[in-house]
Formats: structure tokens, sequence, C-alpha cells
């Protein structure tokens, strides 16, 4: 087939990106595929980040794109659609995670539509901090769509909620394999200057407030002396509220915070590091960590919230706390270290969930809906 992908590719940075990039590189082997780029994909000021772009010194994969679609000048919508149009695939796909890119990629997927076969893939049907014209934009979207792939099946719930005819299939997120194989733990904590002898806790990511770090830093505090914290990731608007709570916990000085964009190479010394990462959300779909946290073998902690029970505590990868609140997230913790046969189990789960969750999978059962669509 010849297969189009809209969206976000090198020099862009973040997990949307990363997932391009992989999924382009699988259908390559046995498909013609061309990657459609932003030329901008925000405003700078709608922009919440240091930067949009991989750095200098990062190692993000290069993807060869075109870059044309500028999502705040509706004149390259009709352009990157009649540029697609004339490279004339037999399948355009598109990712969609917030509402903001309806019109732009809705424009041209429902004018592809008419030409070919056009499948989104979802990362969000509703966004982790919704508005109230996020229903009708992703409506808008939705109609340029003759299938759609969601990542677990809370964003499918949602799907049929705006869109009860859509035809769709779920396929779970892969993994990501291409940070490098994990260190030897002391060397890690030796690199990021961790006191050794200690359960190393990990919130890795993005900062946002969906993300409950203040849910897990109130839950430290009550943790004993043998714990230790690592935040590792850039924040997404101001750090001052979780500072706050940082400056006034006991155990202050066994946390410890690297707050940038951490670059692929520097992912492995995190989770080499890690016992256990802990994703305290307040909403979620899906989560990229834990694909990360697969590849590198370190259970998870996280709260009952969109697909993350449905991914990880039902695949029996991590435990899950019933609610967001410091004491649930303290008393999983707990647990999880207070019987060694908890982490046997989760670690033989990840490692099935290894052999399950393969790029080359992903896009055999993404190929084989477009096939029958």
């Amino acid at each position: 087939m010849k297969i189009a992908i809209l969206s976000c590719f090198y020099p862009y940075r973040g997990g949307i990106s990363q997932f391009n990039a992989c999924l382009y590189g699988e259908l390559s082997k046995t498909h013609i595929v061309r990657a459609f780029n932003f030329k901008r994909q925000y405003p700078e000021f709608l922009f919440p980040g240091k930067t949009q772009f991989v750095t200098a010194d990062d190692e993000a994969v290069p993807v060869e794109s075109t870059s044309l679609l500028d999502t705040a000048n509706p004149f390259t919508y009709h352009s990157t659609y009649r540029a697609i149009r004339e490279w004339n695939p037999d399948v355009l796909i598109v990712r969609y995670w917030m509402s903001y890119f309806a019109p732009s990629l809705g424009y041209i997927t429902r004018s592809m539509k008419k030409h070919c076969k056009v499948i989104s893939i979802l990362d969000n049907v509703i966004p982790h901090e919704p508005h109230f014209f996020d229903t009708p934009l992703t409506r808008y979207f939705l109609k340029g769509s003759t299938g759609s792939v969601t990542l677990c099946e809370a964003v499918s719930k949602d799907l049929l909620r705006i869109s009860p005819d859509a035809r769709y299939t779920v396929i779970q997120h892969p993994l990501y394999s291409h940070f490098g194989e994990k260190k030897d733990r002391a060397e890690a904590e030796k690199k990021l200057g961790l006191s050794s002898g200690k359960k190393n806790l990990l919130f890795f990511g993005l900062i946002r407030t969906y993300k409950g770090l203040d849910i897990l830093l109130e839950a430290f505090c009550k943790l004993p002396d043998d714990y230790q914290l690592i935040i590792a990731g850039e924040p997404y608007g101001s750090f001052d509220k979780y500072q706050e709570i940082i400056d006034r916990l006991p155990g202050k000085d066994r946390i410890f915070t690297d707050l940038r964009y951490i670059k692929d190479s520097e992912v492995t010394d995190y989770f080499s590091a890690a016992d256990l990462a802990v994703l305290p959300y307040r909403s979620a779909t899906q989560s990229g960590i834990s694909s990360v946290s697969y590849h590198f073998e370190v259970p998870m902690i996280v709260t009952d919230v969109g697909g993350l029970k449905e991914t990880i505590g039902d695949r029996g990868t991590g435990l899950v706390a019933p609610e967001g609140t410091p004491d649930a997230i303290y008393n999983e913790i707990l647990k999880y270290f207070g019987n060694p046969s908890i982490k046997e189990g989760c670690l033989d789960a990840i490692r099935r969930e290894k052999e399950r969750l393969s790029w080359e999978s992903f896009a055999l059962k993404l190929t084989d809906f477009i096939k029958h669509l």
C-alpha cells in the first residue's frame, strides 16, 4: 500500500513524534510510506513548555518528511490536502490528541476521505484538561475518518459517546525500545548523584496538573527514610506549587529533581535506577510512560483512571490505587515493597507483555484493520 502519515515528526520532540517515527519505520518495511509534517504545530504562546523542537544534543531519530501544515494558518490546510492528494495514497493515517487540531486536520481528512481510506489514531477523544468546545470540534474531525484506532478501551468509550456508529479497533500502545539497554543500577545511581541502598520511586515525563505529582509528594512524605523519589521531566507551566510542597516535606533531602526535557540517551539512567514507576494521574487514557517502563522492566503503580487499570492492573504489570489520593498511593507503595512475590509477579507479566507489544504486531493489526474497512 501507499501510506501517507500526517502528524508531527522530527524535528518536533515528545512522545507523539517518537511514536510516529517508530510507526513510520515499521510500516516502511513492507509498504511505501511518506511522512507529511507540520510547518508549525502550535503558535509559541499556546505551547506551555520551553521548546517544541529537539535540541542540538538530542539523539531523536530523524525522519524525512514534508513540512506543510501550519495549524494557525488556514491557507495551508488546502495546500497540505493538495500535496497529499497529488501523492495519491491508498490510505492516510492521522494522529489526533487534542481538539486544537480539529479544524486543520479535519479539513484535510474530510477532503481526503473522498479519495482514499482515512485512519485516525486517537490518543484522546476528550483531552485530559477538557473545554466546552472539545466535543463539537472532535465530532467535526471524526467525520473525516473511515475508521479509527484507539490505544485502550477507555478512549473507545469516549469515541462511541461522540460517534456511536464509528468503525474502530483497539490496538494497545507498543513498547518504546529506542532508548537503549538497561544499565547497571549502581552505575545509574552514581551518574544521577543518588544515594545507594534506597528504594527508588520514579515520576517521569512532562509535569502537568493532571499527572498528580502533588499527590505523590504528599504520599512520599509519609514513607520512611529508606525511600527516595526521583522527579525527571519538564514542567508545563510553573513548578512553584510543587516546590512549595517539597520545601515543607521532612524528607525533602531524599527528593531528586531534574526539571528539563530528558533526551533519549539519558532515559535509561532514570529507569535503570528505579525500583518502581509511579503514575498518580488524576485523569488518563493510556500512558506512553508505561511503554518505557515495560522496555526497562520497571513495575508501576497507577491510579484507577482511564485505561490504566485495563493496560497495567489487569495485565499484572503493576498495582492500581483505587483512588488518586496520597493515602491510596502510599498504601500501594508499601504493599509493593512489603511482598517480594508482587515484584516477581509484575516482572513476569512485563516480560510477557514485551513479547506481545511489538511495533511489528501493531503495524500488522493496523494494516489488517485498514484492509477490512
